[in-house]
């Protein structure tokens, strides 16, 4: 219920930032939900269209100059992100730092709490999930907190005040241990609050009443053949032009990127630890693309917003996320004007609560516990997610990890170690020493063993050691063949063991 609550706006807004019909984002958020929970190996993920793509969709449809254009663009992103879990591209996953992942959520967090206060006060004029620095509206985020403090709508903050409270209070410990209370969602009660008392203003202070722009707009269907004339679908005569597969390969590699960051974000939130099975995850998020497609919904990733509100309201298995997507299929058929009623001011403070507890100040001081390591790129993926967007900024963060890691591996002596036991069989004196390479040696390692090649005392006797590797990167060959070459000059003299000579390239 809680995360059909905050999807139902969600959808709504990115189909009206993405220039597509309002149906668009609730199919998606249908689709993911339905179909996409139930492929996944995820317990707490919650699929549906993502802020990230609507740039995206922008520009595809003015590329492609029609929506079921993109459609079928999008049914091809789909049969894209299926071959790519067929070919286990999955597991770029487990080459993202934990320190950035961390650093993401706790810019979501605060990127939500910033972007909900327009929302709160009621004064917003943004879309209900826009994530990025620079809105569409001209404002950033902070200016537009400003813009927002100077048109407040009492009622709205009255409204939201109140949800806000009650959320407060369902998570105190004496009413969590009524029975009764553990039973029924907190926001759940906060929004029919809302409601009643949006209702009561409208017959009692009118001035006070939340205005009709920021309440829930869903398209209100009296049948199930107006459901079937407002659906779009896909117009494959677009499969003829070139320019329609630029658009789907765009779709999906940032989808599956979303994806895969928003997995490994939410597996670090579950509870239970549990890990997501990525390529299982791309060819659920395939299937979920083609069949929104052919429906004419948007494109959809797993969300980091709802499933971290899942996780908030105390999800444990996918049935969350599928009941989620039945229920927003319920309302689009027969709920439109009673969901119509909400106050996105209401809705705001269930996002406020999520964003608090993605970017709590423990998780600042666990982060600087680890060292500078963990917390440099911590902080510098928040600040580049906070002032980008959530790609950008996680793109920035993840050079820093690896600027990290690069530095780490140049250390000296990492890869190369002195074999004490060989240089005691052989004899060998301080002077001589047996360095033998690790079983695998990559183009990282060459930092560290050139380093500990320049640090050899002249005149020294070395054995250089590779007999034990399975592998050793033509670019570490050439830096060791560099050496043998130059180390006569220095008095050194070296062996090589197990290691071919390579030809250095002339420039």
């Amino acid at each position: 219920m809680v995360v059909f609550l905050v999807a139902l706006p969600l959808c709504l807004g990115i189909s009206l930032a993405s220039g597509a019909p309002l149906l668009a984002g609730v199919i998606s958020g249908i689709v993911g939900g339905i179909l996409v929970s139930s492929l996944s190996g995820s317990a707490v993920s919650v699929s549906g269209p993502a802020a990230g793509l609507t740039v995206v969709m922008l520009s595809a449809i003015a590329s492609l100059g029609s929506w079921p254009a993109v459609l079928a663009a999008t049914v091809v992103a789909g049969v894209i992100q299926i071959l790519l879990g067929v070919a286990r591209a999955g597991i770029i996953a487990l080459y993202f730092p934990a320190a950035v992942i961390r650093g993401m959520l706790a810019a979501i967090g605060i990127i939500l709490i910033l972007k909900q206060l327009p929302h709160f006060f009621g004064a917003d004029a943004d879309y209900f999930e826009d994530m990025k620095f620079l809105q569409i509206d001209g404002l950033n985020t902070f200016s537009a907190i400003g813009a927002a403090v100077k048109a407040l709508s009492p009622g709205s903050v009255l409204v939201g005040s109140v949800a806000l409270a009650l959320m407060l209070l369902w998570n105190t410990a004496p009413v969590r241990r009524q029975s009764w209370a553990r039973l029924v969602p907190g926001a759940l009660i906060a929004v029919l609050a809302a409601v009643a008392i949006n209702q009561l203003l409208k017959s009692l202070a009118p001035e006070w009443q939340v205005r009709p722009v920021h309440l829930v707009k869903l398209p209100v269907l009296s049948s199930l053949g107006q459901l079937a004339d407002e659906m779009t679908f896909p117009d494959f005569t677009a499969l003829r032009k070139p320019a329609t597969y630029g658009v789907a390969f765009t779709i999906a590699i940032v989808a599956s990127l979303e994806t895969l960051l928003s997995v490994e974000a939410v597996d670090n939130l579950d509870p239970q630890k549990r890990h997501t099975p990525t390529n299982r995850e791309l060819l659920a998020q395939g299937t979920g693309n083609l069949v929104s497609g052919l429906l004419g919904g948007l494109p959809l990733t797993a969300v980091i917003v709802r499933s971290s509100a899942n996780i908030a309201a105390g999800g444990q298995s996918k049935m969350s996320a599928i009941i989620h997507g039945i229920l927003l299929l319920i309302s689009l058929l027969f709920l439109g004007s009673i969901l119509n009623l909400i106050p996105l001011s209401a809705l705001a403070a269930v996002l406020l609560l999520v964003g608090f507890k993605l970017t709590t100040p423990a998780l600042y001081r666990k982060q600087w516990a680890l060292g500078r390591e963990q917390f440099v790129p911590f902080i510098i993926t928040i600040v580049a997610v906070l002032f980008t967007d959530l790609l950008k900024g996680v793109s920035i963060g993840l050079v820093l990890g690896f600027f990290f890691i690069l530095r780490d591996n140049a250390k000296a002596g990492s890869y190369l170690r002195r074999d004490e036991a060989a240089e005691a069989a052989e004899g060998e004196t301080a002077s001589h020493m047996h360095l033998r390479l690790p079983e695998h040696v990559s183009f990282l390692n060459k930092a560290s063993i050139v380093t500990t090649l320049e640090q050899l005392p002249a005149g020294s006797r070395v054995i250089l050691d590779g007999s034990r590797s399975d592998v050793i990167d033509q670019d570490v060959l050439e830096a060791i063949e560099a050496f043998r070459q130059a180390a006569p000059a220095r008095g050194i003299e070296l062996e090589l063991r197990g290691i071919r000579q390579v030809e250095l390239g002339t420039h």
